[in-house]
């Protein structure tokens, strides 16, 4: 093609025969990069159009994934390319020195190859995601993919443009062994801590997980090889090396989600000054209480009983057994509990008592709630402590509260009184 080119410049112009060549070749390039460059303007309006239309009809979630990464874009792309390499390939030919210019684009079309292939794993990693629902990712594997793929694109496109063979460069790239080890320890880090957290299911995009030396405490919203983001509550973004997670400590609150309950563990500090032994008119009222009926009276007969069979003198009220106010409130509590519809009554369910501290006497509520939602949580929780605060001095207890300015200047008043 070029000889003929060459022949009509010089049968038409009159030029020498040395600048017709050049000329024609010229011409013959600007032809191949004007047909590619057509092709690819007919391949993206028509072709690459008519697959994203398809794209849409169809109700299958692989093609969604591959129009998603880019893989038809980029495979529509590597068509010129290809064309301009195979047109210059046999203009140049693999002799003088323009045949550079078929390397640099045969290099040009390697790059594109390894983008289709990057578009491909990226695809691949969508659709595990899409399977497993986003609980579970393989993105960090996909990454680690891809740095070996494009190290090697980038080997073999130094070995085309340089015109060596790219097996010698292999050989070079075994003695800057501990270079490449220290430009990538934090991607080998990383790749092998993604290995670990992945094998051994230690951490899910979507699980909640604590870790207060980076500031993080929220859902885990992307695992790379590098890295674990983790949008706080507050909605800021905090990021991770990944290899922190095998290294340091870290909760994950997966399996509360996954148990059907959320903890409420929570204690009220009850003044042991008001603490007493009931008496008859204290028990006839306690016996009016709905949920306390059956228990006051069943466990004032036990105690009747006992104290029958031991003939204890009662005149002393330390003699035999007798119940005591927190004794009924702690029962009213249970009751209380039992009977709310929102706490799981299969999971550990406790109200006891604690040892006395100089706050008073320390009695906890440790069960769980059924709904696990943050805001309804707390809701829960705020409702059922909001009763039994009310609730405490019918069984006249006391909550104990340090004393505040106003406690300090009543009890001033009162001193002043008492000295007038």
């Amino acid at each position: 093609m070029v000889e003929h080119l060459s022949l009509i410049l010089v049968d038409s112009i009159g030029c020498t025969p040395g600048l017709a060549n050049v000329c024609a070749l010229v011409i013959a390039i600007a032809m191949v990069v004007a047909g590619a460059l057509v092709t690819y303007l007919i391949a993206k309006s028509v072709i690459l159009r008519g697959i994203h239309h398809l794209v849409k009809k169809s109700s299958a979630q692989w093609d969604d994934a591959l129009a998603a990464s880019g893989f038809f874009v980029r495979l529509v792309q590597l068509v010129p390319i290809i064309l301009v390499y195979a047109g210059i390939d046999r203009l140049v030919g693999n002799d003088g020195v323009l045949a550079i210019l078929s390397r640099l684009v045969f290099a040009v079309a390697i790059l594109m190859c390894t983008r289709v292939i990057g578009s491909l794993l990226a695809a691949t990693d969508r659709l595990y995601a899409l399977a497993k629902q986003g609980r579970s990712s393989i993105r960090s594997y996909v990454q680690a993919l891809k740095i070996i793929v494009f190290l090697f694109a980038a080997i073999f496109i130094v070995a085309t443009i340089l015109n060596k063979s790219p097996w010698g460069l292999f050989s070079l790239l075994g003695g800057l062994t501990a270079v490449l080890l220290l430009v990538f320890k934090d991607t080998i880090l990383g790749f092998v801590a993604s290995v670990q957290l992945s094998g051994h299911d230690m951490v899910r995009i979507g699980d909640w997980i604590a870790m207060p030396k980076y500031g993080a405490d929220g859902d885990v919203i992307d695992v790379t090889v590098n890295t674990v983001k983790v949008q706080n509550w507050d909605k800021t973004i905090t990021t991770i090396p990944t290899y922190a997670l095998i290294s340091d400590a870290f909760q994950n609150w997966r399996g509360m989600s996954e148990s059907g309950g959320r903890r409420i563990k929570r204690c009220l500090f009850i003044d042991m000054s008001t603490i007493r032994f009931c008496t008859p008119e204290m028990l006839e009222r306690f016996g009016k209480i709905a949920i306390l009926q059956d228990y006051v009276r069943s466990r004032q007969k036990d105690i009747d009983d006992h104290n029958e069979k031991s003939e204890v003198d009662l005149e002393l009220h330390v003699n035999g057994r007798r119940q005591t106010n927190i004794g009924v409130f702690r029962a009213y509590v249970n009751a209380f509990l039992r009977a709310h519809p929102m706490i799981n009554q299969d999971m550990t369910f406790l109200v006891r008592h604690l040892e006395p501290t100089s706050k008073g006497l320390p009695l906890q509520v440790y069960v769980f709630s059924s709904d696990q939602a943050w805001a309804n949580y707390e809701a829960i929780q705020a409702d059922i402590f909001d009763h039994l605060l009310a609730a405490i001095p019918e069984f006249e207890l006391r909550v104990f509260q340090e004393p505040g300015g106003r406690d300090v200047a009543a009890l001033g008043e009162s001193l002043a009184r008492d000295h007038a």
